[in-house]
């Protein structure tokens, strides 16, 4: 059965879709069979895999109003064994209409179940807030991958977050693990980057991934390319940072 992680932060620019993206790939890409959600509304994810947001008939907005089966909405990528679930604009209208919705938190970990023995893992990239799609994705998820950048207030809503993970944990998913802390967009040049490090791995220990993004310009390249970072530089720092933590993820979950 595949393993469903959510990568969330309700912070923005942090790189979420960044890491959705390029884990994605980079599992694919060491042959695993991968899908992955976009589940925020800016569909940055779906975009940046070079799918057409617009020629899309239906994606997660469909699967989770219930008027398209899952199968229905997975479309294929330009990487093998990457598969994904598409966004819309429109997915913004889903936190009204699912609101007056019975079990509406688990909308999302009732659609993914009859594909869930299709895939070896299932990532989904959040939007940049604690709604209800984020809420849906955490009780879908088995764990969790919170991205923290290398700049000052990176710690700043990671309290929240931490509070919101353990309010699912006891209501609507008690099968939630982190599956790490990812340090992001560090520059080794700075101090302050390395006294965020330093501060992170100091409360957080363990829970913290080996594997540090570095600030890389062929990162913010990448997507206006509609290609993952591997495809686009594959000797570039940042596919070498990717392939790193893919391996890491794997290894966690031997």
């Amino acid at each position: 059965m595949g393993k469903v992680i959510a990568i969330a932060n309700q912070k923005g620019g942090v790189g979420k879709t960044t890491t959705s993206v390029n884990l994605a790939s980079a599992l694919a890409i060491l042959e695993k069979k991968v899908l992955l959600i976009d589940a925020d509304p800016q569909a940055n994810a779906t975009s940046g895999l070079g799918i057409s947001v617009e020629d899309q008939k239906a994606g997660t907005y469909e699967m989770l109003e219930h008027t398209a089966g899952v199968e229905e909405t997975i479309v294929a990528t330009g990487v093998e064994n990457l598969d994904l679930i598409p966004s819309h604009i429109d997915l913004v209208a889903i936190e009204i209409e699912l609101v007056d919705k019975k079990q509406r938190e688990f909308m999302l970990k009732k659609a993914l179940e009859p594909i869930l023995d299709r895939y070896d893992f299932i990532i989904i990239d959040c939007a940049p807030s604690l709604g209800l799609i984020t809420l849906n994705a955490l009780t879908a998820a088995n764990s969790l991958i919170i991205p923290i950048q290398c700049e000052y207030f990176a710690l700043e809503g990671l309290g929240k977050l931490l509070n919101t993970i353990k309010s699912v944990q006891k209501i609507h998913n008690a099968s939630l693990d982190i599956e790490g802390l990812l340090l992001t967009m560090y520059d080794a040049r700075l101090r302050l980057s390395n006294q965020v490090v330093e501060e992170v791995k100091k409360h957080f220990g363990k829970m913290v991934f080996k594997t540090i993004i570095q600030r890389n310009i062929r990162l913010s390249e990448a997507p206006s390319y509609g290609e993952n970072i591997i495809q686009y530089d594959a000797t570039s720092r940042g596919a070498q940072n990717y392939l790193n933590l893919a391996e890491e993820v794997l290894n966690k979950n031997k």
